[in-house]
């Protein structure tokens, strides 16, 4: 796989577009993605956004959201090299503020609110609960690989939450069920002067949207069930489901979602430190990151 096509996808995709050349600058980039703002000859600009597997289905799902009414940024152009997605996108420009609660809420009411669309992978009670079964599997390649070596207590968490997912599983279709964005974070809303953009849809998926409404408030900060309690309330008062409050799995909403979204996050960083990322001098940090999670899932799923 090439290390890195942009150039190549950015000149493929002018072409699409009908321009010559663009000056390309830096927004964000790290190993898997990059996000950059180019401008034409004419002085118009555009972003382009490229990502490589996992990552690489985006256009679709933007497409597919903007088709059933989300506000996402337009799509001019997309195109996949060597495993490689690049689009040229509308360029929102700068935002007039950062999203809050509120904007949070309202988006997150229209998204969950849109038609299941066929297309997207579902995370359903099934699958929910196969999470750290597959997390194990991780593991054990890992372990083949010479790494995580010292894992045995991660390995325990993950035997502990296996054995409890079928009860804790439950409830995981009750409404909202549907959309999910997977990257709900203040910082993929674009709020601008003529309304708000959702960004970042590379993960989407249908499945429960409380993990939307989980993982807005991040997960640097340790889990904080009444603040997320009162999000959700704030949820169903802008027009979201009254089902968002109802208990399930034998836990208060604002748990079930914190923990599934913990444990949901630990099978994501085990996958990508064995399969996307792949590289043992990022282990510390994932290690870390997992064991921190899991503390969170054992306590709010009380396991």
């Amino acid at each position: 796989m090439t290390a890195n096509p942009s150039a190549e996808l950015l000149d493929s995709l002018l072409t699409v577009a009908g321009q010559t050349t663009a000056v390309r600058e830096e927004v964000r980039v790290w190993s898997m993605s990059g996000v950059e703002r180019v401008t034409f000859r004419d002085g118009s600009t555009a972003v382009f956004k490229y990502a490589k597997k996992p990552f690489d289905c985006e256009d679709q799902a933007l497409r597919l959201a903007h088709t059933l009414g989300v506000p996402v940024p337009q799509i001019h152009a997309s195109a996949v090299l060597d495993g490689w997605l690049g689009m040229l996108m509308e360029d929102l420009g700068a935002s007039v503020r950062e999203a809050d609660d509120l904007d949070g809420v309202a988006a997150a009411v229209v998204l969950h609110g849109t038609r299941t669309a066929p297309p997207l992978p579902v995370l359903d009670q099934e699958r929910l609960r196969t999470l750290p079964a597959r997390a194990l599997e991780h593991l054990e390649r890992l372990r083949k690989a010479d790494r995580w070596q010292d894992a045995d207590d991660v390995e325990d968490a993950l035997d502990q939450i296996a054995q409890a997912t079928e009860a804790r599983a439950a409830g995981a279709t009750l409404a909202p069920f549907g959309w999910v964005h997977s990257e709900f974070h203040p910082t993929s809303l674009h709020i601008g002067k003529h309304g708000w953009r959702l960004l970042d849809f590379a993960r989407a998926f249908t499945g429960p949207g409380l993990l939307d409404l989980a993982s807005w408030h991040g997960t640097i900060d340790p889990p904080h069930p009444v603040r997320l309690r009162v999000f959700l309330e704030q949820y169903v008062t802008a027009g979201g489901t009254p089902d968002a409050l109802v208990p399930r799995g034998g836990l208060t909403a604002e748990n079930w979602a914190l923990g599934w979204h913990r444990m949901w996050a630990v099978e994501w960083f085990m996958e990508q430190s064995i399969r996307w990322i792949n590289d043992p001098d990022t282990d510390p940090a994932y290690l870390k990151a997992v064991r921190r999670h899991l503390t969170g899932v054992l306590h709010l799923l009380e396991i």
